[in-house]
């Protein structure tokens, strides 16, 4: 597949943004100073150039937080699924009217392409509001005969790889089922969850209902201790899940946890080869890998082996790693130096343990931090590279003869988040998907979305679903 590149394309003009140089909390409906006047810079990782300011609650501002959605859940939850609904879609509204301003601001916060920020992530971020807005008077039809009631506060982390679609993940279906929020983006990509904040202030939602607090790890550690949120839902490393897990718990909370994944993505000698690279391409290289679900692991049968080597390399040849800002760029940057410094580890790990390394010729700019796509091949099944997550444009193929020795490999990890598998037999795909261990397998594409959708893991990659009327059910008691 070829690509229609409008080379004389100018990078996208960030002259209409909106953004301040200094940043609060967003606590009951209004914009206040931290209460010791910590901040911490947010900065552009193609550029490295400082953005703004960014509040760092600590202890007073997060008991405030929740005080305040503790303060406003008895007056949202006695409203009815109909009121708060029009809400919800008074947000989902404003998000699409203000759709350019985000994906702009995204992707100068992240490092991701404007295309990836403009065409997916943000249309949707809104269209998971839209389908919670229009569940929030019908949850009786969803648990027919079930009394149900919301849970209370909810504390919500969410990470730093796909910032406001993941807010909407958690705040759109918590606010149907009648919750409070107290939500934390993570620290190096906070803009949109506060731009987020503007947005639910204009929406006229009551103060309280949804608070936005910036801050670091500590703060989320707080967040995660604090008595009063009767439900967690984090986003974000397996390593960081467990501990937070491990405090939620003993603070009787509920909890929902999507953590890391290290996907195989399967490609049999019947599988139409030309899509399957495209699908190789967009699990590996979207978002400069940084996705938890990324089809990391390449199993790929021998007999077709060397074709789809060739071509996925051609493919790779071919795109285009730059500014995020232009319209034309494939891979933007990775989203901060420490992850950075993570893929570097690894793409010396991967030599050192004898893989093969492939990077296509391309000039990276100066500035900022980058990384080029790259291939292992020679991989064996015991390399840190095929069974830790890397997190990055890192691609580990392995070959495999029959069915059964694929399902055997791609099971062989302690996650289990998603799959992907490309193949003409339909017997093969409905095989797969009763045997792959993961939450989501795709056939025949690959990082497929939509808000019906139910999306989680198992093993490492946590427990609980987000999306559909499983994402519902997170946010409800049931009697």
């Amino acid at each position: 597949m070829t690509k229609d590149w409008n080379l004389s394309a100018a990078p996208e003009s960030t002259s209409h943004i909106q953004l301040q140089s200094e940043y609060g909390l967003f606590i009951g409906g209004k914009w206040i100073k931290p209460s010791d006047g910590s901040y911490f810079d947010t900065s552009n990782p193609a550029t490295e150039k400082r953005i703004a300011s960014i509040a760092l609650a600590g202890k007073k501002d997060v008991d405030a937080a929740f005080k305040a959605a503790d303060h406003a859940f008895d007056g949202w939850s006695s409203l009815s699924g109909a009121e708060r609904g029009k809400y919800i879609f008074r947000i989902a509204r404003i998000i699409q009217e203000k759709s350019r301003e985000f994906a702009v601001i995204e992707s100068m916060d992240g490092g991701k392409p404007i295309r990836e920020s403009r065409d997916i992530d943000i249309p949707l971020a809104a269209a998971h509001f839209f389908y919670y807005a229009g569940w929030a008077d019908k949850l009786d039809y969803v648990f027919p005969g079930r009394k149900m009631r919301p849970l209370g506060v909810a504390a919500q982390i969410i990470p730093w790889n796909f910032p406001l679609l993941m807010a909407a993940w958690k705040i759109a279906p918590a606010l149907a089922c009648g919750n409070t929020v107290v939500l934390k983006p993570a620290e190096t990509t906070s803009l949109t969850a506060l731009k987020l904040a503007e947005v639910i202030d204009e929406a006229g939602l009551p103060p309280g209902v949804v608070n936005i607090i910036t801050g670091d790890g500590a703060t989320g550690a707080l967040m995660t201790a604090h008595p009063t949120p009767k439900k967690l839902a984090f986003t974000g490393s397996t390593e960081v899940g467990k501990q937070i897990y491990k405090a939620a718990i003993q603070g009787g909370k509920k909890v929902t946890l999507e953590l890391g994944g290290k996907a195989a993505n399967i490609i049999f000698d019947d599988a139409p080869i030309d899509a399957a690279v495209e699908g190789i391409i967009n699990g590996i290289y979207f978002n400069q890998g940084h996705v938890c679900c990324a089809g990391s692991r390449l199993f790929v049968q021998e007999t077709v082996y060397d074709e789809v080597l060739a071509k996925l390399k051609r493919r790779m040849d071919s795109l285009i790693v730059g500014d995020p800002m232009d319209k034309n760029t494939d891979i933007g940057a990775i989203n901060s130096k420490a992850q950075l410094k993570t893929i570097e580890r690894y793409l010396k790990l991967g030599s050192e343990e004898g893989a093969e390394i492939y990077q296509p010729a391309c000039n990276l700019p100066e500035k900022g931090y980058w990384c080029k796509p790259t291939l292992f091949t020679n991989v064996a099944q015991s390399n840190r590279i095929a069974q830790e997550e890397i997190f990055g444009p890192v691609l580990a193929i392995q070959t495999f003869r029959t069915i059964e020795e694929v399902i055997e490999k791609a099971n062989n990890t302690p996650y289990g988040l998603s799959a992907g598998v490309w193949t003409d037999k339909g017997s093969k795909i409905f095989q797969l998907t009763k045997e792959l261990k993961a939450g989501v397998v795709w056939a025949n594409t690959y990082n497929k979305f939509d808000p019906t959708s139910p999306f989680g893991g198992f093993k490492e990659s946590g427990f609980g679903r987000e999306g559909g009327i499983h994402g519902l059910e997170a946010y409800l008691s049931f009697d």
